[in-house]
């Protein structure tokens, strides 16, 4: 059997993310309301053409796998990047956390995805902040940082969503906030993983300086209807 993180969407979306998933033949994708994530059981002619389908009614699907997809009838790939997969045993803070974090909330949601539609770290929509816990910095009662949980396979849970508004930067905001994210997930017993673009050096040093370690490389493709 493979490893849960091999496949981290079908693992997700088959397990504790099941009620999140919309179902296709041998296909899958998450509600889009939540993400765009998507995978297939096999890459079989059957599963690849409901992909296809998925994609047609549902909008764009992003596929998270060890190798590049083959084609997918009916689809095309507006965007195809290397990541690396990212896991960490223990964490390590990198400084002491000199400002307070806070949960975030429901009535949180229109910052929270104003600030990730500003700073990009990532697919977020409309109820992403449902994936999991977020937490964030306020100042002056505006939401300058945040980080969260998102994809749930058996025995882990990303770390997503970390941003910081431009004006804010160079605070420690995200260091604090992923270690925080991050340290609950190992105190439930899980171990915390996360996917960062290969050619990020400067997030990809940040991570290794917590203790997240490279675990593998991963394709992350999204696709459109043609």
């Amino acid at each position: 059997m493979s490893h849960p993180l091999d496949r981290p969407v079908w693992s997700s979306l088959t397990g504790r993310q099941a009620h999140l998933a919309i179902a296709r033949g041998g296909a899958l994708r998450m509600d889009p309301r939540f993400g765009l994530f998507a995978a297939v059981a096999e890459e079989t002619p059957e599963s690849l053409a409901a992909l296809g389908v998925l994609v047609r009614e549902h909008g764009n699907s992003g596929l998270v796998e060890l190798s590049p997809p083959p084609p997918i009838p009916r689809t095309a790939v507006v965007s195809s990047a290397l990541c690396w997969q990212m896991a960490a045993k223990v964490v390590i803070p990198l400084k002491p956390v000199d400002f307070e974090i806070v949960a975030l909330a429901d009535a949180d949601a229109p910052e929270m995805l104003a600030l990730a539609t500003l700073t990009k770290p990532g697919p977020f929509f409309s109820r992403t902040h449902e994936l999991g816990e977020f937490v964030g910095v306020k100042v002056g009662g505006e939401l300058a940082a945040m980080a969260g949980e998102r994809m749930r396979p058996d025995g882990f849970t990303e770390v997503s969503g970390v941003c910081t508004r431009p004006d804010f930067r160079g605070q420690g905001y995200a260091a604090g906030l992923m270690a925080h994210v991050a340290g609950k997930i190992l105190a439930r017993g899980e171990t915390p993983f996360l996917h960062s673009y290969a050619d990020n050096a400067g997030a990809n040093a940040l991570y290794r300086a917590l203790g997240f370690e490279r675990r593998a490389d991963v394709w992350f493709t999204v696709l459109a209807a043609e």
